[in-house]
């Protein structure tokens, strides 16, 4: 194996860990919510940002997306925050492949390599769907507030 191909090996096993302990931590918070819901009967605290200045942050609408998503509701979910959606896709994909490929040791190797380009679309993701969203709102459309 080349140096080149050790290194992406490495990376691609430490992101397969972290998408381990990613999915770790929606379990752990979905069951704060939950119990957050339960016990004091209130929904979520509203976003500093928003509260403060009246405009979206880049992650508003996550937490509902990803409830939504969880819901089987994928097409809410996507208009509530697309980064949600992406990464469940992406993500679930790149996970998906890389357990097949390690439970077969090697001998389906189909895990998903890693390029930069699934974090730029993200990054562009969020840019968009901020803008979008903010603009909306200066001209009276709150998306959030509809859905």
């Amino acid at each position: 194996m080349k140096k080149n191909d050790c290194n992406r090996k490495a990376e691609e096993h430490a992101l397969y860990l972290m998408g381990w302990a990613a999915l770790l931590l929606l379990a752990l918070a979905a069951l704060g919510i939950r119990v957050w819901t339960e016990v004091w009967g209130k929904a979520l605290p509203p976003c500093m940002l928003q509260k403060l200045t009246g405009l979206y942050c880049p992650g508003c609408g996550g937490t509902r997306a990803i409830i939504t998503l969880l819901q089987g509701r994928p097409i809410i979910s996507f208009l509530y925050h697309p980064l949600v959606l992406y990464t469940a896709v992406i993500g679930g994909w790149f996970m998906l492949s890389h357990t097949i490929e390690k439970l077969s040791k090697g001998r389906l190797p189909i895990g998903m390599s890693y390029r930069d380009v699934w974090m730029w679309g993200a990054l562009c993701l969020v840019g968009v769907n901020f803008a979008v969203k903010n603009i909306l709102l200066f001209m009276g459309i709150d998306v959030l507030g509809m859905l």
